[in-house]
Parts: C-alpha cells; structure tokens; sequence
C-alpha cells in the first residue's frame, strides 16, 4: 500500500518562498508520475504541478516561473519548491502518487 506523507507547510508572507516535501513508500516509486495538488477553501482542488519518471514536467498557469516541482528517486520523494508567494496560493497541498493522496499540508501566505 502506498503511503504519502507532506510536509513543509507554513505562514509565509507575500514575496517568501516554501519548500514542500513529500515521502513516498512503495516499490514502483521511481515509475509513477508524482503530483502536487492544492485545495483553498471554498475551492475544487486543482493541479499545482506534475513530474513523470523521466522527469518532465507540468505546471498551472498560475504558478509558472514561480514553483518547481523536483524529485529524488533514490529517496522516493518528490519536492516543491514556491517563490515568490502570493495571499492566492494559500490552500492545503496534498502530494498524490497512482491515486493515493497524502493528508496535506497547509500553506498560508499573508501579511
């Protein structure tokens, strides 16, 4: 069964950046495409970014230039790094793995 698990998560002012991070377990791991999602309140959850196992990448509009999405087969685990924060990106991120969904971590970017 696989397991995911964010962490990272903060209050963070306009400007500031975050590192999120998210352990995977599981055999298939360096297989699967990893992604970030994110869900603010009163929202639908949306798609932040995505890495495939060769490690192409996908981005949200909203977040280009701004977010990048990495990975560490080795570790079996899949980052997030956020710059350049705006009061819009605060939500919950949940990492999710072939269906499987971490708990989150809440991001909330205010002055």
């Amino acid at each position: 069964q696989v397991q995911l698990v964010e962490s990272g998560g903060g209050l963070v002012q306009p400007g500031g950046s975050l590192r999120l991070s998210c352990a995977a377990s599981g055999t298939f791991f360096r297989f699967a495409t990893m992604a970030w999602y994110r869900q603010a309140p009163g929202k639908q959850r949306e798609l932040v970014a995505a890495i495939a196992n060769e490690e192409s990448t996908t981005y949200a509009d909203s977040v280009k230039d701004r977010f990048t999405i990495s990975r560490d087969n080795a570790k079996a685990m899949v980052f997030l790094r956020m710059n350049n924060l705006k009061t819009e990106d605060t939500a919950v991120y949940y990492c999710t793995m072939a269906g499987n969904w971490g708990k989150g971590t809440q991001v909330t970017v205010s002055s």
